[in-house]
């Protein structure tokens, strides 16, 4: 028989089917260090969402060499970004709950709780569901900060949560968020975020669109990620009323021997580099925070790329971050899941009643 966890001790009183949004994101190391960094390369990389190799190769592979030679390379990485807050992806995803918590509050959902995990790492998936569960909420929806979806991002994240509920003699309501590639509002707030940097850089002769890179056999497995992406490219080129020569989509961050999604982002920019353009751009459309893929190899790593390849004028463009127009679509995003659940408003009403019937059913609390 499966053993479940206890349940928190019920109670009358307490505020009635309370509601949450769960943000999830990747994870980040505790520390830019290589003692840091093996834990969670670990876990990270002995998820069979993330690496499809069969587990007995693949077990001899990551602990008798990558995590053995990865953490000290990662950690030197680490180490260029981070900052005195930490993590640059724990610092956005922080302030990004924070500001939805306001915003949510502002439009009138003062009551629903809005916290955040991580995939891999602290806070865990886990942990803070075991928090809102002693807390009294008793619906979730699990909204994954990844815009396109692919198995290897917001599936993952999906199995954390549902693995997670099934320890639970006490289900929680759920409603999760697949993918938001082409929310007008998630658009919107990438087109504000060019046009903004442009008013202050002017225009360069290529914007390039980096998404971060799967394997090839994904796609033919019939995972939706390469074509969202080219999608959530498309909208945006759209909404900038770029013409199809002044921008491309690429794909970074490739890792192993097998081909990936193409065509690559080093590659592209090796070429423009090589054919002496001017100046390009570089946004990553697919993170919704800047971190280490973003910060330390596309304006970094990349850059030098570009150059030594004879490029010239080299600029990226920062995620969302903590943008207004970023918000306000996450929100949107939020609000349209809790359509049809009580409002959270309204829940201390729903708790007298609740504790006024159990009062007069001879209950003490």
């Amino acid at each position: 028989m499966p053993a479940y966890l206890p349940e928190p001790a019920f109670r009358h009183d307490a505020p009635a089917g309370r509601t949450a949004i769960l943000l999830i994101n990747l994870g980040t190391p505790e520390a830019p260090t290589a003692k840091a960094l093996r834990p969670y390369l670990k876990e990270f990389l002995s998820d069979p969402r993330v690496v499809e190799i069969p587990r007995a190769i693949w077990w001899l592979i990551l602990n008798g060499i990558i995590l053995n030679t990865r953490p000290k390379q990662s950690a030197h990485k680490y180490a260029t970004i981070w900052t005195p807050e930490g993590s640059p992806l724990m610092v956005h995803t922080r302030r990004q709950t924070a500001l939805l918590r306001e915003t949510l509050a502002e439009r009138g959902f003062g009551e629903v709780r809005v916290e955040f995990a991580m995939r891999y790492g602290d806070p865990s998936v886990a942990s803070v569901i075991e928090q809102l569960r002693a807390d009294g909420v008793e619906r979730i929806v699990a909204l994954p900060l990844y815009p396109q979806y692919a198995a290897s991002s917001s599936g993952t994240a999906l199995d954390q949560v549902f693995r997670v509920l099934e320890t639970r003699r006490n289900m929680p309501e759920l409603r999760t968020v697949r993918h938001f590639h082409d929310h007008p509002g998630y658009i919107a707030a990438l087109a504000d975020s060019v046009r903004t940097f442009w008013q202050a850089n002017g225009r360069p002769d290529k914007l390039v669109m980096s998404f971060h890179g799967v394997p090839r056999f994904s796609l033919d497995k019939g995972d939706p990620y390469h074509c969202e992406c080219l999608k959530t490219g498309r909208l945006l080129a759209e909404a900038l009323q770029l013409a199809p020569h002044e921008y491309t989509i690429a794909f970074q961050s490739r890792f192993g021997r097998a081909e990936w999604l193409k065509p690559y982002t080093s590659e592209v920019l090796t070429e423009l580099g090589r054919v002496g353009t001017a100046r390009v751009d570089v946004m990553c459309p697919g993170f919704v925070a800047d971190c280490l893929e973003t910060l330390e190899e596309i304006a970094m790593e990349v850059k030098a790329i570009f150059q030594t390849a004879g490029g010239g004028d080299y600029r990226f463009i920062p995620c969302l971050n903590e943008s207004e127009s970023w918000i306000s679509a996450l929100a949107d995003i939020a609000e349209v899941q809790l359509g049809g659940w009580e409002n959270a408003s309204n829940t201390q009403q729903f708790a007298k009643i609740r504790l006024e019937r159990a009062k007069s059913a001879g209950a003490d609390k």
